[in-house]
């Protein structure tokens, strides 16, 4: 439905996120000019501004211990488990016999967790740009990473993930991108083009899956995630999207699992229950109900990405609202 736009020329400007980011210890996060959720911290353990980023670790009331970077909610101790399960169970089951997986990013170390959940992994190796970043993770997330990132089958690099792509000659069964959503100025957005995911397409092996962090799911802030999907259909055969609703974030969380061939949508919830194994009741969001759920999405998103005809590429990069 049509709708004229909002005369807003006689508003109040909104603050800016740097104004409102700790005033008396109310971070909030800003997702529309004139949208934002706030979270009330009473403990503030790390606040720097690192080489590449703003970051803020700190426990608050609601959602306990919290990860921010440049200004956006990434991971909260009482339901980052949503965001990590849905990021790395469903190409981990999907994948015949993953052995060889890539992160790209991952700083708090709980997608290597998930990951190392599966016994058949051999290796799995996590490149976030910011060490910084991952040294206080690693101090202050053990509930989060549980002491894999130091896991004899951990192979942590600390190094732009896109240069790493560009130059590895390895092969990877699984590729993950665990990513911070592209903001102007950020160090992610040109990991997020139709450049880049063309010389990481090489990088996977015969049947290799590539699962990523896609943005927000809601209506306000969908553009990026369309565009993503719409990106990721002109290189691989199987593009499917899914959403989950993690509360830290305020938002249904947007994943895009991608493909030559396999396809998630034609996994049954007991086909997927098998494959998990005994790993089923160490999970507290993904089975094979949830799989189910997951890949079955409303009309209206359908819809929304059937009608997108937009591409992220290195000359027209598309930045996330911060």
């Amino acid at each position: 439905m049509h709708k004229e736009p909002i005369d807003t020329s006689s508003l109040e400007a909104p603050p800016t996120p740097s104004e409102t980011e700790l005033a008396d210890g109310w971070f909030t996060e800003r997702f529309t000019p004139h949208e934002s959720h706030s979270h009330h911290f009473k403990k503030t353990l790390v606040k720097k501004q690192t080489k590449f980023q703003k970051a803020i670790l700190a426990d608050s009331y609601s959602f306990g211990r919290c990860l921010v970077l440049d200004g956006e909610m990434q991971s909260a101790q009482l339901d980052e488990f949503i965001y990590h399960e849905c990021l790395v169970q469903p190409a981990m089951v999907l994948h015949p016999n993953p052995k060889k997986v890539l992160i790209l990013g991952g700083g708090e170390g709980a997608t290597v967790r998930e990951i190392l959940r599966h016994p058949g992994v051999e290796q799995v190796t996590m490149v976030d740009i910011d060490g910084e970043v991952v040294e206080f993770c690693k101090q202050y997330l053990e509930e989060w990473h549980k002491g894999t990132l130091t896991h004899e089958k951990t192979r942590l690099i600390i190094g732009d993930a896109r240069t790493f792509v560009l130059e590895t000659e390895e092969k990877f069964d699984v590729i993950i991108s665990d990513l911070p959503t592209p903001i102007e100025g950020g160090p992610a957005y040109q990991l997020y083009t139709l450049e880049f995911y063309q010389k990481m397409l090489s990088r996977l092996s015969p049947g290799g899956l590539f699962l990523a962090q896609a943005g927000s799911g809601s209506l306000l802030q969908i553009h990026f995630h369309s565009v993503l999907n719409h990106t990721l259909k002109t290189l691989f055969k199987v593009v499917r999207p899914f959403y989950a609703f993690v509360p830290s974030f305020d938002v249904p969380w947007a994943f895009l699992l991608a493909s030559q061939k396999a396809d998630p949508r034609k996994l049954t919830a007991k086909a997927v229950d098998k494959r998990l194994g005994r790993l089923k009741s160490q999970l507290r969001f993904y089975d094979g109900e949830a799989h189910e759920g997951l890949f079955r999405i409303p009309k209206y998103l359908r819809t929304h990405l059937d009608r997108e005809d937009q591409f992220i590429t290195e000359t027209q990069p598309i930045f996330f609202f911060k």
